[in-house]
C-alpha cells in the first residue's frame, strides 16, 4: 500500500511578524513571553477569519456519535466552496474507542462519592477535541517517520492524559466562576458543593500525573508539566487586566494560549516525541496544536455572543458576567470606544452586560455587511488548519 504523505508546515500563521518558538519550543531562552501585539488592521483581518470558522465548525461533534460510526463511513465532507476534505471525527474514532471508559478505570476510587463526582464529565457527551487531535498528530507522526498507520499505546495515553487534565480544569474553573451548568447539566460545584469539587478536581489531575509517570518518558513528563503550569498562569492572567487599550490584545492572546493552547500544543509534541526523534518535527507538531488550540477558543468566544445556550451547554454571555473581555469585546471596542470604560470596570454597572453585547453584534454585523459591499469571501479556512491527511 502506497504511504500516505502529511504535508508539514506551519498552519494558520495568526500574526504576520515571526514568531519566538513558543515554550519548551527548542530555540527558546528565558520565561515565555506575551505574544506581539497586532495593529488594528490585522485583528480585523483575523476577527473576519474566526468569522469564518465559527460558521465551517458549527456542527459540534460528541463521542456518542462514534459508536454509531463504522471504518465503512465515508469520511469526507465538503466545505462551503465544494471542496472535499476528511472528517477528523470519523477518521480517528477507533483510536479513542472506550475512551472514557479507559479514563474511568485510571479514576481508581473507593469513596462512592468522590468516585461519582470524578467520573460525572466522563460520560461520553464531550466534544473529544483534544484526543482527537492528539491521535491523529501521532498517527501522522508515526506514518512520517516509519509509515506506520497505528497509534502507539503510550500516544493514545496521552490523549486520555489530556481529556483528563482539561476535564480537571474544568472542574476548577466552574469553582473560580461559581458556574452552574456544564454540557448541559448541573456543575460538580452545584451538585456537592466547591469543596468538594475543588478535591474532584485535585483527584482527576493526580490520576493524570500516575498515568503520565506510567508512561516513563522523562521528556514527556517535561512537556506535559509545563500545562499544569500555564493553566495556572493563565487562570491569573484571567483575573486581571490592561489598562493600556494596546496591551488588551497581546494579554488575552497570551491567556487564550496558557489556559486553552497549551494543552493542545504540548499533547501534540508529547507525541510526535514518541513517535519521531526529528525536533524539527516535534516544533512543527507544537506549533500547529498551539495555532488550533488558540483558534479553537476564538471560536468558543464568538460562540458566546452568537450561539445560544441549548447549543452551547452552558450559558452564554458568561465571559461578559464574569467581567471578561474576549475578542469580540476587544474588536467592538476599536469601533466603540466608549466600551473602554466598561472594560476597565469589568462590566460591573448594570446595564454594562447587555450594552457590550449589543456593541458586539452590530460590530459583527458591519463587518459581514463590509465584507459583502467589497465582495470578499472568505470560506475553506479550518480546512487549512485541520488538513491531516492520514488517509
Amino acid at each position: 500500500m502506497a504511504s500516505c504523505r502529511w504535508p508539514w508546515r506551519r498552519c494558520c500563521s495568526w500574526r504576520p511578524a515571526a514568531r519566538s518558538p513558543g515554550p519548551g519550543s527548542p530555540g527558546r531562552t528565558g520565561p515565555p513571553g506575551p505574544p506581539a501585539a497586532a495593529d488594528g488592521g490585522v485583528q480585523m483581518s483575523y476577527f473576519n477569519l474566526v468569522k469564518s470558522l465559527t460558521s465551517a465548525f458549527s456542527n459540534r461533534y460528541s463521542m456518542s456519535r462514534f459508536h454509531h460510526t463504522t471504518s465503512a463511513a465515508c469520511c469526507c465532507s465538503k466545505t462551503r466552496s465544494g471542496e472535499k476534505y476528511i472528517d477528523p471525527f470519523k477518521l480517528g474514532w477507533r483510536d479513542l474507542k472506550d475512551l472514557y471508559e479507559d479514563i474511568r478505570k485510571e479514576l481508581v476510587i473507593s469513596t462512592t462519592e468522590l468516585k461519582e463526582m470524578s467520573e460525572y464529565y466522563f460520560d461520553g457527551k464531550g466534544k473529544a477535541f483534544r484526543p482527537i487531535i492528539v491521535v491523529l498528530m501521532a498517527r501522522a507522526c508515526n506514518i512520517h517517520h516509519n509509515n506506520s498507520r497505528d497509534v502507539q499505546a503510550d500516544q493514545r495515553s496521552i490523549a486520555l492524559i489530556a481529556e483528563m487534565i482539561h476535564t480537571a480544569s474544568l472542574v476548577h474553573d466552574d469553582v473560580i466562576d461559581d458556574a452552574s451548568s456544564r454540557r448541559g447539566k448541573h456543575t460538580v460545584n452545584k451538585i456537592w458543593g466547591e469543596k468538594k469539587a475543588v478535591l474532584a478536581g485535585d483527584l482527576i489531575l493526580s490520576a493524570a500525573s500516575i498515568a503520565l509517570a506510567r508512561i516513563g518518558n522523562t521528556t514527556v513528563v517535561s512537556i506535559l508539566t509545563q500545562v499544569i503550569e500555564d493553566l495556572v498562569r493563565g487562570e491569573f492572567l484571567q483575573l486581571g487586566s490592561k489598562e493600556n487599550e494596546n496591551e488588551r490584545f497581546a494579554h488575552y492572546l497570551e491567556k487564550t494560549f496558557k489556559k486553552t493552547a497549551s494543552l493542545i500544543a504540548n499533547s501534540c509534541k508529547a507525541v510526535s516525541v514518541l513517535g519521531c526523534p526529528d525536533p524539527a518535527v516535534h516544533e512543527i507538531a507544537y506549533q500547529y496544536g498551539k495555532n488550533v488550540g488558540i483558534a479553537f477558543q476564538l471560536i468558543d468566544d464568538v460562540l458566546d455572543f452568537t450561539s445560544c445556550s441549548d447549543r452551547m451547554g452552558k450559558p452564554t454571555s458568561a465571559d461578559l458576567k464574569l467581567g471578561l473581555a474576549t475578542g469580540p469585546v476587544l474588536f467592538a471596542c476599536q469601533q466603540f470606544p466608549e466600551m473602554n470604560a466598561m472594560i476597565m470596570r469589568r462590566f460591573s454597572l448594570p446595564g454594562d452586560v447587555d450594552r457590550a453585547q449589543q456593541y458586539v453584534l452590530q460590530e459583527q454585523h458591519g463587518n459581514i455587511r463590509k465584507e459583502k459591499d467589497a465582495g470578499t469571501q472568505t470560506s475553506g479556512m479550518n480546512y487549512s488548519l485541520m488538513k491531516t491527511t492520514v488517509c
